[in-house]
């Protein structure tokens, strides 16, 4: 192989495909992104409509690496990113129709209303339980009941799971949505003696904790972002153009696209799939039939996404949080609101507020069999009798995501274990995306320099061999 010539096609414009181009390019390799949309971002889209500026993926990350600030600083955006009001800080749980700040603290977890004297007693257990024999094969809701209690998960994961993955803590597998918190009993024995213990361990990687880690956006929203690596990029990203298979074609790869609607091949030495997995697993079913089953069994949720603004003053709730998660017990029909314009400035205009709503998920997806317009009717109705807002909202916005984001499902690991032989089988591609090592912003630019340093170590091995 001669690096000098070396191609790498890149299929997918959102962050992980942008952010791993940008390390390749940066490291002065010749690389082609292919995106089937007309702009970057991905499931990362933001949108200013009559002075609101709404986002209808990701609203926000978590500033849980120093990459995250390193590829800021080298796309120009330092002066454009922001982080949210301390009020962020303060998240609220609805119970029995009342907002309840979920406690941060141990002085706030007793005195809080949210979780019962037995419920907090049981807490005090957690150090003296042992490690579960159920091993990978433990759902997030067995290993949080046997662990903390069932209130603890009513109250505190189940509705985390609802917000992070729009979940079903019943059915998501601990190991793989959330293997930090496994690897809290596997390498500590248990939550608190692994909490003081890896809080020094991610001193020493320079690294911020989830719950610890500032929020941030940017001036224009999320997708600023994306726009600014596809920028730096240049020419080297191409919109409208849809990746139909990829093809073995002897020493290297053929990508078979259609750009612009004109159809194309594209001779690649390296082929890094950073679309989601449903779209990927057609792209590759002639090249591996296996490969494009444990890519379409991966369960990708409907959610819709409701943005409303209110005038401020109709508005009867104090708006100093993040906002609010549901849990299941409460049977609303959706899963909580993030009070957008009081984590970040300009989201809305002056003398109003703005809100995001999420809809359906795995814990309610047929939701959707129903009429749509009556379904958003009974949320806005449910969302201003929990906030006390009287007259009807002034500004709505709603986009439906048929497949919105990956369930890290019970068995993920047979998932994971595949992906890794199939990398192996087919030397040169490499799988990429959020239903690979996690879902949030950091973890898909940390992957993004994982999947990058595999890369080199590739083309290095390759170079050297006699």
């Amino acid at each position: 192989m001669d690096q000098n010539k070396l191609r790498i096609t890149i299929l997918g414009a959102g962050i992980s495909g942008l952010a791993t181009a940008y390390w390749l390019f940066k490291a002065g390799w010749d690389v082609l992104v292919l995106e089937a949309d007309r702009e970057p971002g991905g499931s990362m889209i933001s949108r200013r409509e009559n002075g609101f500026l709404v986002d209808y993926g990701a609203n926000s990350g978590l500033d849980t690496t120093p990459l995250i600030g390193q590829l800021v600083a080298e796309s120009g955006l330092s002066d454009r990113m922001i982080y949210a009001d301390e009020t962020g800080n303060k998240r609220y749980i609805l119970k029995n129709q009342q907002l309840m700040p979920l406690p941060t603290n141990p002085f706030a977890f007793i005195k809080t209303d949210l979780f019962s004297g037995k419920a907090k007693l049981r807490l005090l257990i957690e150090p003296f339980i042992g490690r579960s024999e159920e091993g990978y094969y433990q759902s997030i809701s067995q290993f949080v009941k046997r662990r903390l209690g069932r209130e603890f998960l009513d109250y505190a994961i189940n509705p985390f799971v609802a917000g992070v993955y729009a979940g079903n803590p019943d059915h998501l597998s601990v190991k793989s949505a959330f293997p930090k918190l496994y690897r809290l009993e596997e390498v500590y024995g248990g939550l608190v003696k692994g909490l003081i213990k890896g809080a020094r361990e991610r001193k020493k990687r320079s690294e911020t904790s989830k719950q610890s880690a500032r929020m941030f956006s940017f001036k224009d929203g999320m997708q600023e972002f994306s726009r600014a690596l596809s920028a730096k990029l240049g020419d080297k990203v191409r919109f409208n153009c849809e990746v139909n298979k990829v093809l073995k074609d002897r020493h290297a790869y053929k990508v078979m696209c259609r750009l612009e609607g004109r159809a194309e091949e594209i001779e690649s030495d390296i082929v890094v799939s950073a679309i989601p997995a449903y779209r990927a697993a057609p792209v590759f079913a002639e090249l591996d039939r296996q490969l494009y089953r444990h890519l379409s069994d991966i369960y990708y949720p409907p959610v819709k996404v409701l943005f409303l603004g209110y005038p401020t003053e109709a508005v009867g709730q104090v708006l100093d949080g993040f906002g609010f998660l549901i849990p299941e017990r409460e049977k609303k029909k959706f899963l909580g609101a993030i009070w957008s314009s009081a984590i970040f400035p300009d989201r809305s205009t002056e003398g109003t507020v703005a809100f995001t709503l999420f809809i359906g998920g795995a814990r309610s997806p047929d939701l959707f069999e129903n009429d749509q317009a009556l379904l958003t009717d009974d949320v806005i109705a449910q969302f201003q009798e929990i906030m006390g807002i009287g007259p009807g909202p002034v500004f709505v916005k709603e986009r439906m995501w048929p497949r919105a984001i990956p369930q890290y499902t019970l068995g993920y690991i047979e998932h994971e274990r595949y992906f890794e032989a199939f990398e192996r089988q087919h030397p040169g591609i490499f799988l990429s995306g959020n239903y690979r090592g996690g879902i949030s912003v950091g973890d898909c630019i940390t992957n993004s320099e994982i999947r990058y340093l595999d890369i080199r170590r590739y083309i290095e091995k390759d170079i050297t061999k006699p």
